[in-house]
């Protein structure tokens, strides 16, 4: 089990969401957004921490939209976390980012592209933080021993798994249901993103997504029986800067947590 602030994930604790939009746009839609996602996870009681990117690192193209100024999007994170009282979890890129990042972020990310990058993982545990690491696309579950192990040589123990989607071919991503299972073996939380696994990396100039999946690969991931939900949420995806193809609208979102909820329940009352 690990702690972020007082939401507790894993050991059989009810299912936490990570959710927010992919990439800090401006302060109004951010704060609009976590507004609104708080709203309806107190509603139904589901812990929830904030998640947004204040950069986005790996682009398809160089003309890609990437972010605002750091300074400015950690300002709008910190703004969200002290107005609303939420956790807030972001991607960090380099070790020069961490101090100037931990000092707002209650999770410091690690994407799928960097899991294996060990200065990183062992900068990023240092922090005292909770390490949320992305199962690289190129990784089998069971690779993601060694990335725990980089993580564990600081005695370091707040550690989340998420999983992503792997690579399928040219242009396309598959979800092997049995790696949640498998890393959950590792005695850490493991959390299903079921936005980044529903799309199509690179597809032209942009990535794309199939939207109409993260239904699917949500409900089937928590039947299965993970620890946390992760979801890139949009007021307006098709206006979005960043992953427009695979978030989900703000508006579908209750709906959907309805009924994750009542799987979880499920799930973890045959335990």
């Amino acid at each position: 089990m690990v702690k972020v602030n007082k939401i507790k994930i894993g050991d059989g604790n009810p299912l936490a969401l990570i959710a927010g939009p992919c990439v800090v746009e401006n302060e109004k839609t951010t704060l609009k957004t976590a507004e609104a996602i708080k709203s309806i996870t107190e509603e139904l009681g589901i812990p929830f921490i904030f998640k947004s990117s204040y950069k986005k690192a790996n682009r398809t193209s160089i003309h890609s939209f990437s972010g605002i100024h750091f300074d400015k999007a950690l300002k709008i994170l910190e703004k969200v976390k002290k107005e609303l009282c939420v956790p807030i979890l972001t991607d960090i890129h380099s070790i020069q980012e961490i101090e100037p990042v931990a000092h707002v972020a209650d999770v410091l990310q690690i994407p799928a592209f960097l899991c294996r990058q060990t200065d990183l993982l062992v900068a990023a545990a240092r922090s005292g933080k909770v390490v949320n690491v992305k199962k690289g696309q190129f990784l089998a579950p069971q690779d993601m021993a060694h990335v725990i192990a980089k993580i564990e040589t600081t005695k370091h123990k707040k550690i989340l798994l998420t999983e992503r989607g792997t690579t399928f071919g040219y242009h396309n991503l598959v979800v092997d249901m049995r790696s949640l299972q498998i890393m959950r073996e590792f005695g850490y939380p493991v959390i299903m993103d079921a936005t980044h696994a529903v799309q199509l990396p690179s597809k032209g100039n942009e990535s794309g997504g199939e939207r109409k999946f993260i239904y699917s690969i949500a409900k089937a991931a928590v039947a299965v029986g993970v620890d946390g939900l992760f979801l890139e949420v949009h007021p307006d995806p098709s206006r979005a800067l960043s992953d427009a193809a695979s978030q989900l609208p703000l508006n579908m979102l209750k709906n959907l947590l309805i009924t994750i909820k009542q799987i979880d329940e499920i799930v973890k009352n045959e335990k």
